[in-house]
């Protein structure tokens, strides 16, 4: 896991094993959190109000959106675009509106040419930075509260506090970063207006610039935080798993290499 050592805790693991540790931990964690992942994109697209009072409105809350999708495609739509997720491809959010992988890229490649992959490219690099940072910083401050906060006899647990540090520092960093990564799905979907026709309003962007006068034109400030519960629950799920499940692996490889070394 970048910019995070184990051994300051007296654990003796190889460079290796700290990699397979992170990258374990990513994928065990992403698969976990995919569902919250789908319903937050559909509320950043949503350009309606997420409310009830709206009647154009296909989704106005997490419970709500949950039982709709269930009902209309089935629990597998919680996955969809889970692949890509997995391998990190930058064209996600428009493959959610689509069958299957293959014909995403195909369609995506033929309709817009190789550049359409790297839509939404500028807010992603944006708040990369400030994301990562903001991130690992939190953790450790927040492990040091905690540390200060909690009694001595209550500290046995270091996998609880991973994990509250973890879905602490998540929530902080993605409440910060979250407009960019809004701009980001919205220009990631352009040129596939027809394929959310079904979802509501549907909207063209000429770039970042663009994308945030016209969201704060027609939907407002709080247009910039629609799908921020479901982020937020995502991020702090997907931090404090990532923390957890790291620390879990870490722990794994730190005992195996502790029996091996005692034989």
């Amino acid at each position: 896991m970048v910019g995070y050592d184990p051994k300051p805790d007296g654990r003796n693991n190889t460079r290796f094993q700290v990699a397979v540790a992170g990258s374990v931990s990513g994928l065990v964690t992403r698969a976990l959190i995919s569902p919250f992942d789908v319903i937050k994109i559909r509320f950043q697209l949503q350009h309606e109000r997420l409310s009830r009072r709206d009647p154009n409105a296909k989704y106005h809350g997490i419970l709500q959106a949950i039982r709709q999708i269930l009902q209309e495609e089935g629990p597998t739509a919680f996955w969809k675009g889970h692949i890509p997720a997995q391998i990190l491809s930058i064209g996600y959010g428009a493959v959610q509106v689509y069958n299957t992988l293959r014909h995403a890229v195909g369609t995506m490649y033929r309709s817009e040419g190789p550049l359409v992959f790297y839509k939404g490219l500028t807010p992603t690099l944006i708040a990369i930075f400030p994301y990562a940072g903001l991130q690992f910083s939190c953790y450790s401050s927040l492990k040091h509260m905690y540390e200060w906060a909690i009694p001595t006899e209550g500290k046995k647990n270091e996998n609880l506090k991973n994990l509250l540090c973890g879905s602490g520092a998540g929530v902080i960093s993605k409440t910060l970063t979250y407009p960019l990564d809004l701009f980001k799905k919205r220009l990631q979907v352009g040129g596939f207006e027809h394929a959310r026709a079904a979802f509501g309003q549907v909207r063209k962007y000429k770039g970042l610039v663009d994308c945030t006068k016209q969201v704060l034109q027609e939907e407002g400030t709080l247009g910039f935080f629609k799908g921020l519960s479901p982020s937020l629950l995502k991020a702090a799920l997907s931090t404090g798993f990532m923390f957890f499940w790291y620390e879990f692996f870490c722990n794994v490889f730190h005992c195996m290499n502790k029996t091996t070394s005692q034989r």
